[in-house]
């Protein structure tokens, strides 16, 4: 497995320094009207989607995480912003009030989870009667995709095979999901698939940087630094010329309460 420490003062602002594409948004608003809902992002790290729900015109926004490092991340992005807070908790136990939520996101979340069943079972709690919960998570299929200019993970796991054995373990199946969201009570579960962008880069010399620096990317700290340069080097040789789109492909869940 990967050896991030979420709660580490090292990983400061790592997964808050990134805007979400305007393709998530446009994938949220063909599964539910965002306007004038409240909304809980569980496993927010540090807010990115939260800042993106709000931006969808939601009442109010609350980010959840088990990180102190990550919720004070996320404080200090969104200092001054109205309608968004943010609270250290355990996505089994978020502290959340019951039926206090119209719609519950838990993105890049499941993956780090043993069991999905307590986690749903806590966001079937939280939501109102007819709320919607939107997961959104890589599966094996959508991890083991070939690399490309677009797609620099499957030249992760081209270089590095071992690290695809990791995502394979670590990966939901999509029928685990939809299982466990009914046995959470959860019905209509629904799935299709995104091709989010995760960053643009101007120059090669941006995209090495940040793969260096393993910018929010957990599988990379499953390298060593000499076989991180390594890789930088592989896909060096490869990527073309810029501007660089990377993009993730993405199976997104979603059920009604």
């Amino acid at each position: 497995m990967t050896t991030i420490d979420f709660h580490s003062d090292s990983n400061r602002g790592t997964y808050a320094r990134r805007k979400a594409d305007t393709g998530w948004a446009d994938a949220m608003t063909t599964i539910v009207n965002p306007v004038g809902k409240r909304v809980a992002d569980i496993g927010c790290g540090g807010g990115i989607y939260s800042q993106a729900w709000h931006e969808l015109g939601v009442s109010d926004v609350v980010g959840v995480d088990f990180s102190a490092q990550m919720v004070a991340d996320a404080r200090e992005e969104i200092a001054g912003l109205k309608g968004l807070a943010f609270q250290q908790g355990d996505a089994a136990d978020t502290g959340l009030a019951p039926a206090s939520r119209s719609i519950v996101f838990a993105r890049a979340l499941i993956h780090h989870l043993d069991n999905y069943e307590p986690t749903f079972t806590e966001a079937r709690r939280v939501l109102v009667t007819g709320g919607r919960l939107i997961v959104q998570d890589r599966t094996p299929s959508d991890v083991a995709l070939p690399g490309s200019p677009r797609h620099l993970r499957g030249w992760f796991f081209a270089r590095f095979p071992r690290l695809l054995e990791i995502e394979r373990g670590r990966r939901p199946t999509s029928d685990a999901v939809k299982h466990a969201m009914r046995a959470a009570g959860f019905r209509a579960v629904q799935t299709r698939h995104l091709w989010e962008v995760r960053r643009t880069y101007a120059t090669v010399e941006d995209l090495e940087r940040d793969l260096a620096a393993r910018t929010g990317r957990s599988i990379l700290h499953a390298l060593d630094d000499d076989e991180l340069r390594d890789l930088i080097a592989f896909i060096r040789e490869r990527i073309g010329a810029p501007p660089i789109i990377e993009k993730d492909r993405w199976t997104i869940w979603s059920a009604t309460a």
